[in-house]
């Protein structure tokens, strides 16, 4: 199976939040332009430093109007706190007007506090997630939902099964997942842990495919913090103030020890950063990465200018990913 190429935004920037949103838009812009497969965005419902998207179905619909051949998908959207129904209903609407080009990844979320906003049960959110996920799925498939007679429209074009994605943070999550049905979605860093992210995630991903016994075959998306520059030192400069800030948070909440230098909490994110060489030289030693279906790099939590990320992204696309095995589609025209 060739892999395919991902980029994630959160939807941050420099500047106010409505020009976080038109950068991020350009961001999806060039990624289409320069052949990525799918284009992720995240749900936050609280704000992050320099934006956070809590309408991603929204987001999604306008980058629709926008691109031609990009996947369009969510890692994730927080599946406790919306209406199954509603949410497949906006699916299927963002489906029709892209052409068919939704995936959709779903998970539990981060914190109470969003919970408490939605009125729901922090407590419950994992059976919450796996009751709303069963909803969902049928919906998606075009069955009954809610009441006798009722069914989601658009009705989604041919079968959206191996288009649903789960994000996971353990063995049991990943074996859930493959339960399920679902492609698996790996968070780009594990966190309270002291051992390397990709020898967590690797039992993670061994875990699912064991488990896996689906019709269609297991996608693993392997999400990456990536930002390629001419070398490390320039990449600093765009990455650095972001990650002291997610740094700061980590360590206030316990997930980071403190007092560690800016290279532990990089290596702590999981960062693939610098040269392309150097990149491309790191993943080949990356542990889940043979395993990976789809490889999403992302940026967060570095928070780079948007000339900056466009550049990062061409790298990926012109450098990085193709000495991994990436080949770009054709072009749809």
């Amino acid at each position: 199976m060739t892999i395919r190429l991902g980029f994630l935004t959160h939807v941050q920037g420099r500047g106010d939040l409505a020009q976080a949103y038109r950068d991020a838009q350009e961001l999806f812009v060039v990624a289409d332009e320069l052949g990525f497969d799918v284009g992720w965005v995240a749900q936050h419902h609280l704000p992050i430093h320099g934006g956070g998207l809590s309408s991603p179905w929204t987001f999604l619909a306008h980058a629709a109007a926008r691109t031609r051949r990009i996947r369009l998908a969510t890692a994730i959207t927080i599946l406790p706190l919306e209406h199954p129904v509603r949410l497949a209903e906006d699916v299927a609407v963002v489906d029709a007007l892209s052409g068919g080009r939704v995936e959709i990844g779903v998970g539990s979320g981060s914190g109470p506090q969003e919970y408490a906003a939605f009125g729901a049960d922090f407590e419950r959110r994992r059976e919450l997630t796996t009751e709303h996920f069963a909803v969902l799925r049928r919906a998606l498939a075009g069955e009954e939902v809610g009441t006798p007679g009722f069914t989601i429209q658009p009705p989604i074009a041919g079968d959206f099964t191996d288009r649903v994605w789960q994000g996971v943070f353990s063995a049991t999550g990943a074996r859930y997942a493959a339960e399920a049905g679902a492609n698996l979605l790996l968070n780009r860093a594990t966190y309270g842990y002291d051992e390397p992210t990709d020898q967590i995630q690797r039992g993670w991903a061994d875990a699912y495919l064991q488990a896996w016994d689906g019709p269609h075959q297991p996608r693993i998306g392997l999400s990456r913090f990536v930002f390629p520059a001419r070398d490390k030192r320039e990449a600093l400069t765009q990455i650095e103030e972001g990650v002291l800030r997610a740094t700061a948070n980590f360590v206030s909440r316990g997930t980071f020890p403190s007092g560690q230098t800016l290279e532990e909490y990089l290596r702590r994110f999981h960062a693939f950063y610098g040269h392309p060489d150097e990149i491309v030289a790191a993943f080949q030693q990356e542990r889940v990465l043979p395993l990976a279906t789809d490889l999403i790099t992302q940026f967060n939590p570095g928070i780079p200018e948007l000339g900056a990320a466009i550049r990062a992204l061409e790298l990926i696309a012109t450098e990085v990913a193709p000495a991994l095995g990436w080949k770009p589609q054709p072009s749809a025209d």
